[in-house]
């Protein structure tokens, strides 16, 4: 399929010291073959990288947008938000520190125009990351359909199916866009160190965000405490039978015997009926939240 424009969405957060590097590769890996677009998505940066960006801009006002937030909001929020300035057929998104080389959006393109896929994936041959992010991206991609990297070539119709999941609050794009596409394909690109600085993902981030998306896209905390619920039921039972035996074989201190049985019996009910109660409040917590997931201070 052949494709005209293309937008390049890149969050960014704390690089200043690339950008300029970043827009001059992918100037000249696209400007003798397609028509395009970047559209930068400052991320509530605490550096420069705003005032490089607006020079950015100035410089090339043709080929750049950028949109500033007023503060943090989460890299696939940001990738969202860039989605609804969007004017290509396709849409790459990409990451900011030159981990993604350039030169390797001309291989998303190239499988897209073969396959024709609403979805393709560039899968890294090597991965640089720290072994900390790495493992924490195999926990992820466990069970998965798709996989996923944030190097990634979506149509513009699936990037708005995605964007309408912002009123859920926080947004996981690899796990939502499993609802709405199998046709998913996938290229080896290449994937450098990091030119300088280091990672803003620190492992307390990465933490937080493994957990986000456990509680968010599945419900197999509510899971564990139904079916823990359900076996400390059975357990508990067993265990009373076993005191009302000895009460009636070997005798006990009078009440003892009542009082172990119904506690124990009737905190594992309530604990069942937890997580029964939990599994509604859970599909509830999702139609209900309708927190605004960015706000845009500026754009250029």
């Amino acid at each position: 399929m052949q494709v005209t424009l293309v937008s390049i969405v890149i969050p960014v957060y704390k690089s200043a010291i690339t950008l300029e590097e970043l827009f001059a590769q992918i100037r000249t890996t696209l400007e003798q073959r397609i028509a395009f677009e970047v559209i930068f998505v400052d991320d509530g940066s605490s550096d420069n990288s705003w005032e490089k960006l607006v020079q950015i801009k100035k410089a090339n006002p043709s080929h750049v947008k950028a949109i500033k937030f007023n503060r943090n909001y989460g890299q696939h929020n940001a990738i969202a938000c860039g989605f609804s300035f969007a004017k290509g057929e396709v849409i790459v998104t990409m990451d900011d520190d030159l981990q993604h080389p350039p030169s390797e959006i001309i291989k998303l393109l190239d499988k897209y125009e073969e396959t024709g896929a609403e979805l393709i994936y560039g899968q890294y041959i090597s991965k640089q990351h720290s072994t900390l992010r790495n493992a924490g991206s195999t926990v992820l991609q466990t069970g998965s359909e798709t996989g996923g990297t944030s190097f990634r070539l979506l149509t513009k119709p699936l990037a708005e199916k995605v964007s309408a999941h912002l009123q859920h609050g926080f947004l996981f794009i690899d796990e939502v866009v499993r609802w709405y596409t199998s046709q998913v394909a996938f290229v080896n690109v290449e994937h450098h160190q990091r030119r300088a600085g280091k990672s803003t993902y620190t492992g307390t981030k990465l933490v937080r965000m493994y957990f986000n998306i456990l509680i968010n896209y599945s419900a197999v905390p509510l899971k564990i405490m139904t079916w823990f619920g359900l076996i400390s039921s059975v357990f508990t039972f067993l265990l009373g039978l076993r005191f009302i035996y000895n009460k009636l074989v070997h005798g006990s201190t009078p009440g003892f015997t009542a009082i172990i049985v119904t506690v124990l019996f009737s905190t594992s009910i309530l604990m069942l009926c937890m997580g029964i109660v939990g599994q509604y409040m859970h599909k509830l917590y999702r139609l209900q939240n309708r927190r605004p997931s960015y706000s845009i201070e500026q754009s250029i």
